[in-house]
């Protein structure tokens, strides 16, 4: 006979019913004991609370608990106060375009602040985009002015960002450097010439398998980079500097614009159009040699400041060539071993003047292209076969020398330039200015130029391809070539010293002409001694014509003839 069905056997999905209930009734039990214990715990302390001291430390416990619970809300507002001030500051996290808006809200608000672009998730600056429908971004070069008597190179305009707009804009954080993250450099204290390949005491003998080794980018390298005969650059390495100016150089820990004259070769020209905040964070370097500095002491330009305007020269002594040309090319190509400190760096030739904010030109050619290195093209010149042949025709260098370089980069590859080379617009810059930041990269870059030239000819347009070509073969290398009328458009080209000697006017006007003799007495027998005769001054210029010579004749008695 079966069970008689109950509701005990019924099974659920959260399990039997029994059980449920049983659960229930534990539950209660549980509950009413625990009110029981609390209604004898409040009973024990209604009996001791009766007696004085009890009742006191009970009161004494209860305030102090009262006053922590005070203390500690009032803390968490003061702490959240806090907090709302602090986020004032842009999230780095926002888009460009909305940090834009909300950056121009603050200032309408009365606050300042910085537009710092936040860092990506790798911590390197990857660039950014002005907000649409900025003027920028369909700015348009107008075309030539129609000006027939001018036909050279010209400046075109470029647009700018105001400077403060442009000083906001600064990354926070580098650039990333692809695959090179670590750039040491050679030293050897004793040189070794074992089957060097051109080279010098300054920058080295790397064998020609160094060479070639030195373009396979790795992620740690290390590279010869001029200074290898010292362990830091300017101390007992050939270009050597003064203690207190080294130091200087390693304070220079922002922007720094460097240029350089050697041999007396050009005049100081003062930077234009500087903003306020430039000359108080940029570092202005201007490189010079003893003889450009006995000049500039004696001229009465240089004084114990060592400051010229802007500039701060920098006396470098031992120079490693007896070539200025060459010699330049070490602040030019090397300033980020000199400037160890330094994030970013606008290099202008000894002839250049500089009319337009540091800042804004960073801004314009590197932050803006999301580039790390940038440098105009040649005006008129785009292939390296006619620059080479250029410079043999001016006489620039050794057509020999010139000859051998070319020979043997046409061996490793080299081609003249077609458009096949695009977005490349040329293999020849106008080297005169360079605009780069110091990353393992661009440094890399700047120093197997400069052993080229050290290697080769000082000519670095000829040079100038071979490398850049290597590295990007290899490497995403964000190089940035502007157009020569752009760079124009932010440094004027003077003329060397030489030829302003040629065209100054004289110092002085010349002497006055000493005043015409006076007048000839002569005596006429016919009117006696004491008669004089005045004489006249002779027909001159103009009046004395071709064949209207008078002949005086004088016959006997004294009288004069007249021709007939």
């Amino acid at each position: 006979m079966s069970a008689p069905l109950g509701i005990g056997i019924r099974s659920g999905s959260y399990g039997s019913l029994d059980k449920q209930v049983q659960n229930g009734t534990s539950r209660k039990a549980s509950k009413m004991l625990k009110e029981k214990e609390k209604e004898r715990l409040f009973l024990w302390i209604c009996k001791f609370a009766g007696r004085k001291k009890v009742g006191m430390l009970f009161l004494c416990l209860i305030s102090a608990a009262v006053f922590v619970w005070v203390l500690y809300v009032g803390k968490g507002e003061d702490s959240q106060d806090g907090n709302t001030v602090t986020n004032i500051n842009v999230n780095e996290s926002v888009s460009k375009s909305d940090s834009t808006f909300e950056n121009s809200m603050t200032n309408a608000m009365g606050l300042t602040k910085r537009l710092v672009l936040l860092p990506p998730p790798t911590g390197y600056f990857l660039g950014y985009h002005l907000p649409p429908g900025h003027p920028c971004n369909s700015f348009t070069l107008p075309p030539p002015p129609a000006d027939k008597k001018r036909t050279g190179p010209r400046p075109c305009p470029v647009c700018y960002l105001p400077v403060e707009e442009a000083i906001g804009l600064m990354p926070a954080l580098p650039s990333p450097s692809p695959v090179l993250g670590n750039l040491t450099y050679v030293y050897e204290e004793n040189l070794s010439r074992d089957g060097e390949f051109g080279g010098s005491d300054f920058g080295g003998y790397p064998t020609l398998k160094q060479r070639n080794d030195s373009f396979d980018i790795r992620e740690s390298m290390t590279v010869h980079c001029g200074f290898v005969r010292g362990i830091k650059p300017g101390r007992n390495t050939g270009f050597d500097i003064d203690g207190a100016d080294l130091f200087e150089m390693e304070q220079c820990d922002g922007v720094v614009v460097a240029s350089a004259i050697f041999g007396n070769f050009d005049v100081i020209n003062e930077p234009n159009n500087i903003s306020d905040y430039s000359r108080k964070t940029v570092c202005f370097l201007m490189f010079v040699d003893e003889q450009t500095e006995k000049y500039l002491i004696s001229s009465g330009k240089l004084g114990i400041s060592k400051k010229i305007g802007l500039w701060r020269t920098i006396v470098a002594r031992n120079l490693p060539y007896p070539d200025a040309r060459r010699t330049g090319k070490i602040p030019k190509l090397l300033l980020h071993r000199l400037v160890p400190n330094a994030r970013y760096s606008i290099w202008l030739d000894g002839k250049l003047e500089l009319v337009v904010d540091p800042y804004q030109i960073l801004e314009r050619f590197l932050w803006r292209k999301n580039a790390t290195f940038a440098i105009s093209k040649h005006y008129r010149r785009f292939d390296v076969f006619i620059e080479a042949e250029a410079n043999k025709a001016a006489g620039k260098y050794d057509n020999a020398s010139i000859d051998f370089q070319i020979e043997f980069y046409k061996k490793e590859g080299l081609t003249p330039y077609t458009e096949a080379k695009l977005p490349l617009i040329s293999d020849v810059p106008e080297g005169c200015v360079i605009v780069r930041e110091h990353v393992p990269i661009s440094n890399l870059f700047a120093c197997l130029w400069f052993n080229e030239v050290d290697r080769f000819t000082s000519r670095d347009q000829i040079s100038f391809s071979t490398v850049r070509d290597k590295i990007l073969s290899r490497v995403d290398f964000h190089f940035n070539m502007f157009l020569d009328c752009e760079r124009r458009n932010f440094v004027v080209q003077k003329y060397h010293r030489d030829l302003l000697l040629r065209l100054a006017p004289p110092a002085s006007p010349p002497p006055p002409s000493p005043p015409p003799p006076l007048p000839v007495l002569e005596t006429s027998p016919e009117k006696g001694a004491n008669s004089p005769i005045r004489r006249g001054p002779g027909r001159r210029g103009k009046d004395r014509r071709a064949g209207s010579r008078r002949h005086r004749k004088v016959v006997a008695g004294g009288r004069e003839m007249e021709p007939s």
